[in-house]
């Protein structure tokens, strides 16, 4: 590799040389002499979160590799009916929002080589998804007396306890998707005019900024007084752990290190054991809407482009679902 790329192109080569699609499937090199080059241009170039390059490749890789495809000599040979029979098989083995990210990616990838020369049409343009419309989240949420009794059991006396404390309160109290939460920067914890905000960098390259709530600057404060790198404006804000010492290093944590971590303090709290970093996201929204918090305010402090989305995450009437149900007296 060149030693004068860029950073985030030098982060995207070296994610794709540690993915099993790296290598450019036949199908691809026999379309014509530039297909892999545009092809791996695709995943280095065009999409920046690491989250859908790899569902993206992982469709790719699944559909290159089906029976109806893998015998065609190059990727000109494909017609909108392998897509069409490929995603029907796939609505038989997969959810249908993972069928309808598989198509997609698929999408995404012919329309690129389309307009790179590659490709003269997109097979994909005319296929249509399963349909999927959801009014309400599945992810596991917590009460807000749940998620005060999990932050209040985790031991305050390491470095590590504090940093899991004030990771699943940012999460909770900023509405911050993991990645956000764990890809801050000390210097993302801001200042300005005599108030604290967190900078949280969102999908799609959006930077988010909002106050910090009071219970969340606690905690935070609590962990940088320890942890001792606040005055380390470019090291990570959350680092992983030295093994079971108690004690920090210096990577940062990734997003399934604080998954992990979520469910052992879970678990050892007696707090539903299943829920995961998403949940604190729904657990923040749903506790400001019940205190007549604005779905409005709710969708922008979330950084939802739609209120659809906002939507998913209110569940407020999970409580009384139950209780209406046994008014229902037949017997």
């Amino acid at each position: 590799m060149d030693t004068d790329a860029h950073p985030e192109e030098a982060r995207a080569v070296s994610s794709l040389k540690s993915a099993p699609i790296f290598a450019v499937p036949a199908i691809v090199a026999g379309t014509s002499d530039d297909a892999g080059e545009r092809f791996l241009e695709f995943f280095a170039a065009t999409i920046r979160n690491g989250n859908t390059r790899d569902a993206y490749m992982r469709a790719v890789e699944h559909f290159l590799a089906w029976r109806g495809v893998v015998t065609l000599a190059s990727l000109g040979d494909i017609r909108p009916l392998h897509i069409a029979a490929y995603i029907e098989e796939c609505q038989g083995l997969f959810s249908a929002p993972t069928v309808k990210l598989r198509l997609a990616g698929l999408r995404s990838l012919f329309d690129w080589l389309v307009r790179n020369g590659v490709l003269a049409s997109n097979p994909a343009t005319s296929v249509r998804g399963p349909s999927h419309d959801v009014l309400r989240g599945k992810t596991p949420i917590l009460t807000a007396d749940e998620a005060k009794r999990l932050i209040a059991s985790i031991p305050d006396d390491t470095p590590v306890g504090l940093r899991d404390r004030a990771l699943i309160a940012l999460m909770t109290y900023s509405f911050a998707r993991v990645s956000a939460a764990t890809g801050m920067n000390v210097e993302d914890l801001l200042q300005t005019a005599g108030r604290s905000w967190v900078r949280l960098h969102e999908k799609r390259g959006k930077v988010h900024e909002l106050p910090v709530h009071h219970k969340l600057l606690d905690h935070l404060d609590a962990y940088l007084a320890v942890a001792g790198h606040r005055d380390q404006s470019k090291a990570p804000l959350f680092r992983t752990a030295r093994g079971r010492s108690g004690q920090l290093g210096l990577r940062r944590l990734s997003r399934h290190d604080a998954y992990a971590m979520v469910r052992r303090r879970a678990l050892a709290a007696g707090v539903a054991p299943k829920i995961g970093n998403h949940s604190f996201r729904g657990t923040g929204i749903t506790t400001f809407l019940l205190n007549e918090g604005a779905q409005e305010l709710a969708q922008e402090m979330a950084n939802h482009s739609s209120p659809r989305t906002t939507k998913l995450y209110d569940r407020r009437r999970d409580g009384i679902t139950q209780d209406a149900i046994e008014r229902i007296r037949i017997e």
